[in-house]
């Protein structure tokens, strides 16, 4: 049977939203992996490191998560070419591991958002993305105040080059400007891979978007992307 396993820090307080997605809306076991257990992680086809606020933000947002005992194995995970999804704060976390580039600041305003936004899909060539048209808009709530990407100009031109950014904020026609960022991200990017692809991350919420009770089902479209994903591997 394919399993999920859901990553749980200290202060993560998404799992269980993304637990409930997966299995109730997807169809899939996911289970909860407190961070001390470092080996269960093996268990998994697949992870996702949910939102939150491990460790209280402290320091720096995803920086102390990214010591702990679990994280050497979900970069070992990665290197096995698992699908790994990083939301929000998890997001964090794995540019913390230096498992993805870049890295999150404090938005241009400092301030915490919560909100839907828009975001254009820019790339299609991933497990996550193929269920998308490229060009296609759509709408995820994002909940962060450290949701500022940042990432070099010559890191900027390679992750362009090799299409390894999946979405970027953008207005409900696609148009992409300074007045369609929400925190000031550098060239508009919600999300990235890594080289592989097999590890993404994104601020906004997915699993926040995918029950018809709420109208929008735009994030159960990544989700069952990389459960099918996991089911192969």
């Amino acid at each position: 049977m394919t399993k999920i396993g859901i990553i749980q820090y200290p202060s993560s307080n998404c799992g269980y939203d993304t637990q409930k997605v997966l299995e109730e809306e997807i169809g899939v076991k996911a289970d909860l992996i407190w961070y001390k257990e470092k080996d269960k992680v093996f268990e998994y086809d697949g992870l996702v490191l949910p939102g939150g606020f491990s460790y209280g933000d402290y320091l720096r947002a995803g920086a102390i998560a990214a010591h702990a005992p679990i994280s050497k194995n979900i970069k070992r995970l990665a290197k096995e070419g698992k699908p790994i999804l990083g939301i929000c704060n998890g997001f964090q976390v794995l540019t913390e591991l230096k498992l993805l580039p870049g890295a999150l600041m404090t938005n241009k305003t400092p301030k915490f958002l919560c909100k839907h936004v828009n975001l254009r899909v820019e790339s299609t060539d991933s497990f996550y993305t193929n269920k998308f048209e490229e060009g296609e808009v759509i709408s995820l709530p994002i909940a962060h105040k450290e949701g500022n990407y940042y990432i070099r100009e010559k890191n900027l031109f390679e992750i362009e080059k090799n299409n390894r950014i999946p979405f970027k904020y953008s207005g409900p026609d696609g148009e992409i400007s300074s007045k369609t960022n929400p925190n000031g991200s550098t060239a508009n990017i919600a999300a990235t891979f890594d080289k592989t692809k097999n590890v993404l991350g994104m601020m906004p919420h997915p699993e926040r978007a995918s029950e018809e009770v709420l109208k929008n089902t735009d994030g159960k479209r990544i989700l069952e992307g990389m459960v099918e994903e996991a089911q192969r591997t």
